[in-house]
C-alpha cells in the first residue's frame, strides 16, 4: 500500500479532530507530519506553536530553522526525513500539552503515522516527546544520547531545538547524539547492501 496515500487518509480522518480538550482551545487547525513518507529518520517534538498554527506545518519558526540547520548538519535534507508533533494541535500559550491530550493524540495520529512509514530511528525532540514514546518519569538530561527500542525502530531523545535557542552550552551534545544518529543509520544501510 502507498505509504503517502495511507498518511494522507489519516489527515482526511483527524482534520477536524475534537477526541481532545485541544480542539476547543484555541488551534486553527490540526497539523500533521510533513516529510518523506519513506524516511529512515523520524523527528518527533511536543507540539505545534504559533507559526505552526498559523501555517500548517510542524517547526517552522525560530526552533523549525535550527532544526533543519541540524538535519542539514547530519548531511541530510529536510525533506528526506519525516518531522511531526505528540500533539497535533496548538496547546493555548504554547503550554506542556497534558497527559490526556498526549495519549489520546499518540494513540489516535503518532503511533499510526510511525506505524506507515516504519523509520529505523526515531528522534524524540525534548521532555515531552521523550516521555510519550517511553514513560512519564524518565528525565531528559539522564536518557539523551541513549538509544531505546520501540517495536523496530530505535529512539534517540535529545534536546528540543527551542531549549538550544535559549540554552546554547547545549549545542554540543545535541550534536553528538545526533552523529550517533548518523552513525546508525549508515551502520544500517551497510548491512543492508551487505546482504543483498
Amino acid at each position: 500500500m502507498n505509504k503517502k496515500l495511507l498518511l494522507d487518509q489519516i489527515k482526511i480522518k483527524y482534520e477536524k479532530c475534537n477526541k481532545c480538550p485541544l480542539a476547543k482551545q484555541g488551534r486553527s487547525q490540526v497539523i500533521f507530519g510533513k516529510g518523506d513518507p519513506n524516511a529512515k529518520l523520524m523527528f518527533i517534538g511536543e507540539g505545534p506553536g504559533r507559526n505552526e498554527d498559523m501555517q500548517g506545518e510542524p517547526f517552522v519558526g525560530k526552533a523549525g530553522k535550527l532544526l533543519t540547520k541540524m538535519i542539514e548538519a547530519m548531511g541530510l535534507k529536510r525533506e528526506g526525513v519525516y518531522i511531526s508533533n505528540v500533539v497535533k494541535c496548538r496547546p493555548p500559550n504554547n503550554r506542556t500539552p497534558l497527559p490526556n491530550e498526549t495519549n489520546i493524540c499518540k494513540n489516535e495520529i503518532l503511533l499510526k503515522e510511525i506505524e506507515i512509514i516504519k523509520p529505523e530511528i526515531i528522534c524524540c525532540l525534548g521532555a515531552s516527546a521523550a516521555k510519550a514514546m517511553l514513560g512519564e518519569d524518565l528525565k531528559i538530561s539522564k536518557v539523551r544520547g541513549t538509544f531505546f527500542k520501540l517495536n523496530e525502530a530505535k529512539i534517540m531523545p535529545t534536546f528540543h531545538p527551542a531549549y538550544l535557542l535559549r540554552n546554547p552550552h547545549a549545542k554540543r551534545p545535541v550534536w553528538e547524539d545526533l552523529q550517533k544518529i548518523v552513525f546508525n543509520l549508515k551502520k544500517t544501510a551497510r548491512q543492508k547492501s551487505t546482504d543483498k
